[in-house]
């Protein structure tokens, strides 16, 4: 099965906020073997890439959304970008929404652009993420 070019725009708010903690950054720059002090202490900010988790649950929508056919298991993370407008800091309650904002065959495969938007609940806006996954259709993986 491909994609529905005309699920481009479709939109996957995330079900729920996210309270960052500085325990939470501190765990994620420990596993991402970062030692840089800004991510500790009372005042932390979050690495980079922390956006990602962020808005994973919205990212998780999409790959549900039975009309887009999409499979976890046939899919290869391709790129991934990350745009700030201010750091992620503890004490940030993060909303996320979820835009497919491109589609394209190549070679059999689908090629899916997606961008979430990270903002605070007061509306403030934190980051966006774009990523693009390859994902092959059953039958072919």
């Amino acid at each position: 099965m491909t994609i529905d070019a005309s699920a481009v725009g479709r939109t996957y708010p995330a079900p729920e906020s996210y309270l960052v903690g500085r325990e939470k950054i501190r765990e994620f720059a420990d596993a991402i073997g970062d030692p840089n002090p800004a991510y500790r202490g009372d005042d932390a900010i979050a690495p980079p890439t922390f956006a990602f988790p962020l808005g994973q649950g919205a990212f998780n929508l999409m790959l549900a959304d039975p009309v887009l056919g999409l499979a976890l298991h046939r899919i290869v993370h391709a790129d991934q970008k990350f745009a700030y407008k201010r750091p992620i800091r503890a004490g940030d309650e993060v909303a996320a929404l979820c835009t497919l904002t491109a589609y394209r065959q190549l070679r059999g495969m689908d090629v899916v652009t997606t961008e979430t938007v990270l903002t605070t609940t007061d509306g403030e806006e934190l980051a966006t993420t774009t990523a693009v996954i390859f994902h092959t259709p059953e039958g072919d993986a």
